[in-house]
């Protein structure tokens, strides 16, 4: 072989190396910084159907977006035939960085037409995240919604079809509300059973720390027969859950779960290292933890 064709192909071996595609770091905490960022968690991992409206910074327009929970066919993003733009949390996408997966699908669903979806083949690259293009003055408020409801505008939602699909998603849906008067608590009824999960907003190791002296003082169950039953971790946060008596209804919650806050915030102001009991009972629930 020539030494010119030697050379070539050791420029076009250059260019395809350069080409290859950056890996996004790994973030644990994704969402840190986002007003409401509890809310967003809640969004991608428990509840099943709901939205919430963020507004873009200038620089990105300024527009109103919707998050939502899902979209059909697992889509990133749709543009309803009204020209509202949906950004899915739950999807299949997952670079490591959830702020840059759900920002990366917000601003190519701009570009989209009415009544086109967005479904990305292949992770992003590295860019903006939600920080970097969202109003952070604006706290995205979530509403649970029992159906899909938000897939459709009201001129579809009317057609009879449509109407009947979903009136159907209702029934495939765990019943899910927020306990009034706290915040990021959602009841949720699941095979005839009733729970309530609540994400805190804390450091999750700060989280298991305070609530291990909660548990070790035999106080982590909401009321008597509303057992204590595990944690997940969820984009950096804590998700302790409780299964309740069978037939509380989240409007009974606000109580107990208020006086439940109150004993975690004693426990999160004591400092020091923990005794026996509360190591004991750390790592017993360590050992029963999910990570989603």
């Amino acid at each position: 072989m020539s030494k010119k064709k030697r050379q070539g192909r050791r420029r076009d071996a250059g260019e395809t190396k350069a080409a290859k595609p950056k890996k996004i770091e790994f973030v644990a905490r994704p969402f840190a910084g986002i007003p409401g960022e509890e809310g967003l968690v809640a969004m991608m991992q428990i509840i099943p159907a709901a939205t919430a409206t963020v507004r873009l910074a200038q620089e990105h327009g300024g527009g109103e977006v919707q998050l939502v929970t899902l979209l059909p066919e697992l889509a990133q993003a749709m543009r309803r035939a009204d020209g509202e733009v949906l950004v899915a949390l739950q999807t299949t996408m997952h670079s490591g960085d959830a702020s840059r997966d759900v920002a990366a699908a917000l601003l190519d669903a701009l570009q989209l037409e009415a009544g086109q979806g967005l479904a990305r083949q292949g992770l992003p690259e590295p860019g903006p995240r939600l920080q970097d293009i969202l109003d952070l003055s604006v706290e995205p408020v979530v509403d649970v919604r029992e159906a899909l409801d938000f897939w459709v505008d009201a001129e579809s939602a009317a057609d009879e079809e449509t109407a009947r699909a979903i009136e159907g998603s209702k029934d495939e849906l765990p019943p899910t509300r927020p306990v009034p008067g706290v915040d990021h608590a959602y009841w949720c009824r699941i095979n005839g059973k009733e729970f309530v999960r609540w994400v805190r907003g804390e450091d999750e190791d700060e989280f298991f720390n305070a609530f291990a002296r909660v548990h070790a003082a035999r106080e982590s169950d909401l009321e008597e027969g509303a057992r204590f039953i595990g944690a997940f971790r969820a984009c950096g946060l804590a998700i302790p859950v409780w299964e309740l008596v069978p037939g509380t209804e989240a409007e009974e919650l606000t109580g107990p779960l208020t006086a439940m806050g109150q004993r975690l915030d004693a426990a999160l102001a004591e400092s020091g290292p923990l005794d026996a009991a509360a190591r004991r009972a750390r790592a017993g629930i360590i050992s029963r933890q999910v990570n989603l």
